[in-house]
């Protein structure tokens, strides 16, 4: 059974998808790591790919589930995966935007949520997209089939990946004409 972030999740990269951006969703198990120690440059494979997808992606779009006021443990764990990149060429999120979705069973912890994921976009050098997504999952917001029903809570998710994938290729267009130019 997915969560409301994973269904947030999957709206979000179907409507970027649409748009012409390759996605992929990294979730539940996907995100049960090893703690994040920067003491060891061993890696799980799949601590290693993330660090791999972090890296070569042009967009971040991250949820996550409000526990105790905050991000949970699962979703910060995988982000602070992104110190591996700290002396790349791109350090960690530098100059990608990041939408920023957060789920809780009230508006007051899916605020804070949302605050704390904004923070950590900025952070990790990232671009936080002006729409930030808050779901309060004790509303009916996805039916069975996994599509949101609430038109409110589908503005936001269609307006995170409109973001996101704008940027992008903004972004994009931007470097290729530079490169095209010599500098």
């Amino acid at each position: 059974m997915q969560s409301t972030g994973q269904k947030a999740l999957a709206h979000v990269l179907a409507r970027a998808a649409e748009r012409g951006a390759r996605t992929e969703l990294i979730s539940g198990p996907a995100l049960d790591l090893p703690l994040y120690s920067p003491d060891t440059a061993e890696r799980s494979e799949a601590a290693a790919r993330l660090v791999a997808l972090m890296r070569e992606c042009d967009g971040v779009v991250i949820c996550s589930p409000a526990y105790h006021g905050s991000v949970s443990g699962l979703v910060k764990n995988a982000i602070d995966y992104t110190e591996d990149m700290n002396r790349d060429a791109r350090v960690y999120f530098d100059g990608l935007p990041v939408g920023c979705i957060a789920c809780g069973a009230g508006w007051q912890a899916a605020g804070q949520t949302l605050a704390a994921l904004r923070a950590i976009a900025h952070a990790l050098r990232g671009w936080p997209t002006p729409m930030g997504g808050m779901i309060n999952s004790t509303q009916h917001v996805f039916d069975a089939e996994g599509t949101c029903v609430d038109a409110s809570v589908r503005f936001q998710l269609d307006t995170i990946a409109d973001q996101v994938t704008e940027f992008a290729l903004r972004k994009a267009r931007v470097e290729q004409a530079q490169s095209t130019m010599g500098g």
